[in-house]
């Protein structure tokens, strides 16, 4: 869910649930918050989409958000990171070569050789639901993609990219 994150790239979802939860007794919907303050590299704006595209999603499955207390009680928690992207490209043309049995084999022509490196900013949102209740964890969304950097993107890709996450969540739109 660093889904500020980038939206011509890909969106990583790793998933995990309680498989004897059933999610239909759930009604309502609270934010826990952002844990340990790891929304202090967010911009307003950015925490403002996050907001609503959730919103957005659990009333798309028919959840109420209540302030607090709510049946479901959904944590948030966001790490960026630089990972280096390296490429390489090898434009070898020409010649014939051979290749013996016992042999060496040879070959003739030109080759190039171009190798790119650049770092880019990932980032890693980890959802956590809990049974208000119980207080034991019932789902739990990893999601992981390059980060938007351009702010203006950012407004449209945040919505697309917790759709994504919310496709795995096991109450379905209706």
């Amino acid at each position: 869910m660093a889904l500020i994150l980038a939206s011509c790239s890909s969106v990583s979802v790793v998933v995990d649930q309680n498989k004897s939860t059933d999610f239909s007794k759930y009604k309502t919907y609270s934010f826990l918050g952002w844990q340990n303050h790891s929304d202090k590299d967010l911009s307003v704006e950015d925490k403002g989409y996050l907001r609503d595209a959730f919103t957005k999603e659990f009333e798309r499955r028919g959840l109420q958000k209540v302030n607090s207390g709510g049946d479901m009680q959904i944590s948030l928690y966001i790490v960026l990171s630089v990972e280096t992207a390296v490429s390489g490209y090898n434009d070898y043309v020409g010649g014939h070569g051979s290749y013996y049995h016992y042999h060496r084999g040879y070959a003739t022509g030109n080759m190039n050789n171009t190798y790119t490196q650049r770092e880019k900013e990932v980032g890693t949102l980890i959802m956590n639901v809990y049974d208000r209740e119980s207080k034991d964890q019932i789902w739990q969304a990893i999601a992981t993609s390059a980060v938007q950097t351009n702010p203006a993107k950012r407004e449209r890709s945040i919505p697309a990219k917790v759709k994504n996450l919310m496709s795995y969540f096991p109450v379905k739109p209706k």
